[in-house]
This record gives structure tokens, C-alpha cells and sequence, in this order.
């Protein structure tokens, strides 16, 4: 299935009117703005090992909304996106999963899930179109029902490749060397809840106490003030390019123009202190979108009214270790191709100052490289680079389950 007009770009800004077919650049523009997704419909009735989730379930939470012990289990989530939500039934069914070794034997895994039924908001436009992957604390989550069945323990990590192409990692309970920070539990509805305690943008740095939601389904970071107005403004006040007057339909506050001369650009370096004082340092902050036949750069951060979120963009470049055993967030940069034994076409993609620099993409907001590492102190340089797409698979760690996903980008 192709999607045009709203597929990259369109992402950001919902705004990518097509040339006249007839027009000699109308190739460029379909492929600037389509999408290719490969849908896989589940039905249960289809499945031989489906199985129905029965209201006397333990993990039936709506047992209450059941008009009998042998129903089937609804759900429904509503999502903090305006009018955004999904309701179904759970069913049962077989998660086929690789170990993380030499054998690299298969293994079934059998886990809950909703069968939506009734979408609405963000997922009848343009939301998670392959669906959603629970990854969250709950019991019904599938780290938690691996745990409890006693094939990992209860942690899995994340990182996330070229073109958002990225890799989890279940089992894994990070490495001694790794940052670390709690997490804060709400016991009735447990989340991936840090605190922030400073914000080092560049040459200026200050205080803060704030938490936020660690969520790499959402595709931007966001911030309510003052940390929002703090972070903005000092990243502003560093950046040398020109700032392209506000546009309604890009959801950032902060853009530069690029110049067509230069392939890179410079920008201050950015990260986050959590509490316990280890550095979270963010490699690639900034989205470069087209508008109007022209790059531009923007602040990968959307001002929020009220709550904060670290999303994808933010952790690129990084291992990121969800533990619910131990109940820390675990970080530690990342190289996805050189430390998975995934190999790019060329080895070496960023030809130009590689230990100031990361690869790019300039066409989609998705295209997020994890092959930055953090500078002099002095900034970052970031080269605009399309990096190579195709990579060879070889694992080795022991005792970990892997599932490698092209992970949906959600924005809220």
C-alpha cells in the first residue's frame, strides 16, 4: 500500500500538495511524499493458535464492562492525543522470538493483545498504521508476561537504527558501566517516569526539577515550561544560522534555514542531569524537514501545557534499558550497526570530522541515525547525509530474546 501526500513530511506538517502530473518535477514529488507500507491485517478466526481472553481472566481489567464470566475481555485505551483512542477485545496468540546467540533458536512465546475494533482521533489519520507494541509496566505488557512466564527477566532494551529502523532487546538488564536513574512508580498505574533535576544547553546550564515520561512511542520530545522556554532560548541564542519566521503547519517552534552551500551545521551540545546527577546527553536534537523546495532545521521539542516527555528523537544514540526489576532507566551511547554486528554499505558514512558528526536524513522526520557522539563541549556538527539502508544481522549476546521492529513513529 502506498500513501501519498501523507506519508513523510506530510508527518510533520500535513501539508504536501502534489504537483500536476503532468509537471516534469511530479516524479520528485512522489517520492519525496510517499510512503510504502506492507499491512499485516491480524484476524483471531484466521490464526490456529488464537485463543479468546474470558472476562474471569486475570488480566481482564474491565471485567466489570462483561456481561459474563465467558465473554470475551474488552479494552480500551484513550491516549493523551485529542480524541484518540482504540477499543477491542484481548485475545492470546503465539509472539515468535530469536535468541540473542549463537543458535539463534526460535521461540514461541505466547502473550496478550488488543484486537481493536473501534479507532478514533490520530489512528483513522495517520497513528501507528502497523499498530502498537506493549511494552509498558502493566502485567498484560509483553515484557511482563515473558518475565512471568519465566523466558527473560523483567527489563528489555531499545535503540533505534537509520530510518527508525530499530532493535529490542528482551531480557536485557543493560551493562555495569551504564548511566542510571530511578524510576518514580505510581503504584496504581506504574509508568517510565524519570526525574530531571538540570539542563546543559552549549556554554549555559541551570537548575531544574521536573519528571517526565521516558515514551520512545512518541516520535518528539516535549516539554511544558520552564524548562520548554530554558532549553529553546539557550539553544537559540547559540545557533548561528537565520531563523525562519514561525509556520503554522510545523508543529516546532524553533527552525533554521540551511544553507544550500554547506553541508553541515553547527549547534550547541544538549543534554539532561536526572536525579542520582548522571548526564543524559542528546545526540541528535534537531529534525531537518523540506518546506517549500528548501531545508530547514528544527528543535526537535514541541511546547507542551502541561506534561513532559522524552520521545524518540532524544534517545537516538543510545542503549536505552527499561528495568522493572531493578526500576531504573539505564542509558549508554550506542553504536546500532558496529555494537549489534549490523554492517552498513560503507562502513564509515560520515566522511567529514565523524567524531563531531551524525548522519541525517534530510527528506522525513523518521530518519534519525545513532552514529553521533558527543563533541569538544564546544557543539555538534551534524551532516546532512541520506546513510546507507542496507545492513547484515549478527548477534551476540547470550541469554537475551530479540525481536527486531520497524518501530512506528506516534506523534501526540
Amino acid at each position: 500500500m502506498c500513501i501519498r501526500a501523507r506519508g513523510k513530511i506530510g508527518y510533520l506538517i500535513g501539508d504536501t500538495s502534489a504537483s500536476d502530473s503532468a509537471d516534469p518535477t511530479y516524479s520528485i514529488w512522489d517520492a519525496e511524499n510517499s510512503m510504502d507500507f506492507e499491512f499485516s491485517i491480524y484476524s483471531p478466526n484466521m490464526s490456529l493458535t488464537s485463543q479468546r481472553v474470558l472476562c474471569n481472566s486475570s488480566l481482564c481489567e474491565l471485567q466489570r464492562e462483561c456481561t459474563g464470566t465467558t465473554g470475551h475481555c474488552p479494552y480500551k485505551m484513550a491516549y493523551v492525543s485529542a480524541d484518540t483512542s482504540s477499543s477491542g477485545i484481548l485475545v492470546e496468540d503465539v509472539l515468535y522470538l530469536t535468541t540473542d546467540d549463537t543458535h539463534h533458536e526460535v521461540v514461541e512465546a505466547r502473550i496478550v493483545f488488543g484486537c481493536g475494533q473501534v479507532q478514533t482521533g490520530s489512528f483513522l489519520d495517520v497513528a501507528a498504521p502497523n499498530g502498537l507494541f506493549g511494552l509498558g509496566m502493566e502485567k498484560i505488557s509483553v515484557p511482563s508476561i515473558l518475565s512471568s512466564r519465566g523466558l527473560t527477566s523483567d527489563s528489555f532494551s531499545m535503540c533505534f537504527g537509520h530510518d527508525g529502523i530499530g532493535r529490542i532487546s528482551f531480557g536485557d538488564n543493560g551493562s555495569s558501566d551504564q548511566e542510571e536513574t530511578p524510576f518514580n512508580l505510581n503504584q496504581l498505574r506504574p509508568t517510565y517516569n524519570i526525574s530531571i533535576t538540570g539542563v546543559s544547553v552549549g556554554n549555559s546550564s541551570i537548575d531544574a526539577g521536573f519528571s517526565s515520561l521516558f515514551d520512545s512511542g512518541t516520535s518528539f520530545t516535549y516539554l511544558a515550561d520552564p524548562a520548554y522556554t530554558y532549553l529553546s532560548e539557550s539553544f537559540n541564542a547559540q545557533v548561528q544560522d537565520k531563523r525562519q519566521a514561525p509556520d503554522s503547519r510545523i508543529p516546532f517552534e524553533y527552525c533554521y534555514h540551511k544553507s544550500s552551500n554547506h553541508t553541515k551545521i553547527q549547534i550547541p551540545d544538549l543534554s539532561l542531569i536526572t536525579k542520582g546527577g548522571s548526564d543524559f546527553p542528546v545526540s541528535e536534537p534537531v529534525i531537518v524537514i523540506s518546506v517549500q523546495h528548501e531545508y530547514v532545521y528544527c528543535l526537535g521539542i514541541v511546547k507542551s501545557s502541561r506534561l513532559n516527555i522524552i520521545g524518540q528523537n532524544f534517545m537516538t544514540g543510545l542503549r536505552i534499558v527499561f528495568d522493572s526489576e531493578r526500576n531504573i532507566l539505564g542509558w549508554k551511547k550506542f553504536n546500532f550497526f558496529s555494537s549489534t554486528g549490523y554492517e552498513s554499505e560503507d562502513s564509515n558514512p560520515l566522511p567529514v570530522n565523524p567524531k563531531n558528526s551524525s548522519a541525517l536524513s534530510p527528506t522525513a522526520p523518521k530518519n534519525y541515525t545513532p552514529e553521533g557522539m558527543k563533541g569538544n563541549g564546544n557543539g555538534t556538527q551534524v551532516t546532512v547525509l541520506t546513510p546507507p539502508l542496507s545492513h547484515s544481522s549478527h548477534l551476540n549476546f547470550m541469554s537475551r530474546i530479540l525481536i527486531l521492529l520497524l518501530l512506528s513513529l506516534i506523534i501526540l
